[in-house]
């Protein structure tokens, strides 16, 4: 039994960081229909902005961690500003081709600085909580547990902001119809950039928390960004309880299937796992726009 229980532990944890960058991913899809490729590398961003704040600024933990969502939202804003929004009126291919380019500029640019070798990011915290020993057999490693507990944070602050701002609202109401919003003065701009840098800042957040458990290297987002658009087409397009509960599933899935069946095979299982909802569920969980 405390085996099944550790699977469980690993999956949410996996679950918890998948969550995080679906849901930065749904938001932009929800509000501005824009299948955002470029996600995973914003991930990364994220992980090399903690790690050059680490090593070159000599910040602690959690300085790096605000260091890499602050840089990687303002990478968000400024391929929104520079790229996405002059694309607002064109097709929705031209938004999937220019977000794969960027996906391959910002990995260019990432390998260009710090090359092709893996890093890692030191644990704040190496321990394991003794207190959640069952039968001596349960274990937490205290940076598992501070990946779930961020990210059960940040989803209730998401949806804090979401349902009791204004700028929410705005969020809200946008996603729900972008020209009524428009005609009753919403600055679809404004929101746009919003959206942008929440996305980015979820992104490095997700990426800063979970690779003290992992290794850095400038292709790191391209199989995370995969997997969150298997969550968020799980969970419904544009669905944020369903970015956050497809994400868990999917990380459920790939740790039992880890362990029960094979690690070559828990990537296989979790694209079959959504063949299998989908074909008993075709619009996801939870259909329907941002909200």
């Amino acid at each position: 039994m405390s085996l099944f229980f550790q699977q469980v532990l690993n999956g949410l944890t996996l679950g918890s960081v998948y969550s995080l960058v679906a849901l930065g991913l749904t938001l932009v899809y929800g509000i501005l229909h824009i299948p955002n490729f470029s996600h995973g590398a914003l991930f990364m961003a994220g992980a090399y902005a903690a790690f050059f704040a680490s090593t070159a600024l000599g910040a602690n933990y959690w300085v790096a961690l605000v260091f890499a969502a602050v840089v990687t939202a303002g990478i968000a804003v400024l391929s929104e500003r520079l790229v996405f929004s002059r694309l607002r009126d064109k097709p929705p291919l031209h938004d999937m081709i220019a977000a794969i380019g960027l996906l391959l500029l910002i990995e260019a640019i990432a390998q260009a600085i710090w090359g092709a070798d893996f890093h890692r990011l030191r644990e704040p915290y190496p321990g394991i909580w003794q207190w959640l020993r069952i039968n001596a057999g349960l274990v937490m490693p205290i940076q598992r547990g501070i990946i779930i507990a961020g990210a059960v944070v940040l989803m209730i602050a998401l949806h804090l902001f979401l349902t009791r701002t204004t700028t929410g609202a705005t969020i809200i109401a946008m996603a729900q119809n972008r020209e009524g919003a428009s005609l009753v003065g919403i600055d679809l701009t404004r929101v746009s950039m919003i959206t942008f840098a929440i996305s980015g800042a979820l992104a490095a957040v997700a990426a800063v928390l979970f690779v003290p458990i992992s290794l850095i290297f400038p292709a790191m987002g391209n199989l995370v960004i995969l997997k969150a658009f298997v969550i968020i087409i799980l969970g419904g397009m544009g669905s944020v309880p369903g970015a956050i509960l497809g994400g868990m599933v999917i990380g459920l899935v790939e740790s039992f299937g880890a362990f029960y069946v094979s690690t070559d095979m828990k990537d296989v299982i979790a694209f079959a796992a959504l063949v299998l909802i989908l074909s008993l569920r075709p619009e996801g969980l939870f259909p329907g726009y941002a909200r």
